[in-house]
């Protein structure tokens, strides 16, 4: 493992290399990728076991996504190196479950493979791990849709979509007289649709386990709309909060309607050029160059996942000075649904916006003092499984980047997740 607590080039010799190696150049095989990443690994696990690969296979496999499955790339922009902070991050303790820890014990107990703090845009801390470098491409898994999120703003800002208030069926007609009818794009955004959709990722038998066999199979766009088109309604539209990566596919779904482009093509065009990412990205495509998968997939280096979160910590304004998203959408997208079961006694404010999470530490937290449990309010969290987590903080000019291979998809919310919370809270404590 490397703990590197400085902004660091793109590995300009191992890229040069893996030009030069068979080997090397096999991990761009299948890829319209003009830089290998960075370790190549010859072997990979089963797509068909993603949701019960063990610690070794899930970070060779979240790192080789973009090989795994097939892919869309959207192309890089002329980068501006992210600069050292004048306030570098060396060493921090954080008090949880009764105990205090360093952070250090941090990448231990969370699996982290790769973390990245920027204050005030400029690197603080930086960490690589697990053979992780800085050409490395990890998957999003949901963050992608805090992604798509961003997306739909454009596409607002653009008039390619006229309003949230807009219902599903004006773009998919064909899911008229299905539960989606009747269910307008703001109550797609918050997973508010009101239709049934099992996430479990414990059952083989939940839709979400159906949606991942349906990609490790040919037919994956035609077996994955099926599916979404077979569900069934369970609640009255826009009452009841359940988080679905069902309804989070068919929002990707009509943005590409809505824009003519596949998602990558849309990202390429909108923020990954003209914001000035440093790598080419790999997004996870069910029909390559026509249709990339709204819930997840979106693979990218550490750093230039920490670009797209200062994008958002700018409301969307590229280095120009143009805004190409609503001026108001991040402030929108953390107001956050009170449909039922996404406000409770930990969030009274609510759990989820526009496909972002309220990870701030929960109200009812103990052992917790009240400084540390207000510096994440208002905060914007982009989670993935298995820990995946772009943080935003406008008030504390903070984004906080983190790649994990959490032992459970989705573990207690009182454990690693309250973990990184109080983490990230200590942070923004120290950096002010």
């Amino acid at each position: 493992m490397t703990n590197k607590t400085v902004n660091t080039p793109l590995l300009a010799s191992l890229v040069f290399s893996s030009l030069l190696s068979p080997v090397a150049m096999a991990a761009c095989e299948g890829t319209d990728l003009n830089v290998c990443p960075v370790p190549f690994d010859q072997r990979l696990p089963n797509t068909h076991d993603m949701l019960t690969w063990h610690q070794a296979h899930r970070v060779v496999g979240f790192r080789n996504d973009y090989r795994n499955y097939a892919g869309d790339v959207f192309h890089h922009g002329n980068a501006t190196p992210l600069l050292a902070a004048d306030k570098p991050l060396t060493d921090i303790h954080y008090q949880f479950d009764g105990k205090t820890y360093s952070l250090q014990d941090y990448l231990k107990r969370q699996n982290v493979s790769g973390m990245l703090v920027l204050k005030d845009g400029k690197i603080a801390w930086k960490y690589l791990g697990e053979g992780n470098t800085d050409s490395t491409l990890w998957t999003s898994r949901s963050v992608g849709k805090s992604v798509v999120s961003t997306l739909i703003g454009i596409a607002i800002k653009e008039d390619k979509i006229h309003s949230l208030d807009e219902l599903i069926t004006q773009y998919e007609p064909d899911l008229k007289d299905t539960a989606w009818d009747g269910v307008t794009l703001k109550q797609l955004i918050t997973h508010t649709s009101g239709v049934e959709w099992n996430e479990d990722y414990t059952n083989p038998e939940s839709d979400f386990a159906q949606l991942t066999e349906c990609e490790a199979k040919p037919g994956t766009y035609e077996c994955v709309r099926k599916l979404v088109a077979g569900l069934h309604r369970k609640d009255p539209a826009g009452e009841n909060w359940s988080y679905s990566s069902g309804g989070a596919w068919l929002l990707g779904d009509i943005l590409e309607r809505a824009t003519g482009m596949p998602l990558a093509a849309y990202l390429e065009k909108s923020i990954w050029k003209p914001y000035g990412m440093a790598s080419d990205g790999v997004w996870h495509a069910y029909i390559k160059g026509q249709h990339d998968v709204g819930a997840h997939g979106f693979n990218a280096t550490l750093e230039d996942w920490g670009r797209f979160g200062l994008f958002i910590l700018n409301n969307g304004m590229l280095p120009n000075g143009k805004q190409i998203m609503p001026e108001n959408w991040v402030e929108q997208s953390s107001h956050w649904t009170h449909a039922i079961g996404s406000v409770s006694r930990a969030h009274p404010n609510g759990l989820y916006g526009y496909q972002w999470w309220n990870n701030e530490v929960p109200l009812d937290a103990t052992n917790v003092a009240p400084a540390i449990k207000d510096t994440m309010k208002n905060s914007l969290w982009a989670l993935g499984i298995f820990g995946q987590m772009i943080m935003v903080n406008q008030k504390e000019n903070l984004v906080i980047v983190q790649w994990s291979t959490w032992p459970e998809a989705e573990p207690s919310f009182n454990s690693q997740p309250l973990e990184a919370s109080l983490m990230f809270n200590s942070i923004a404590n120290v950096l002010r």
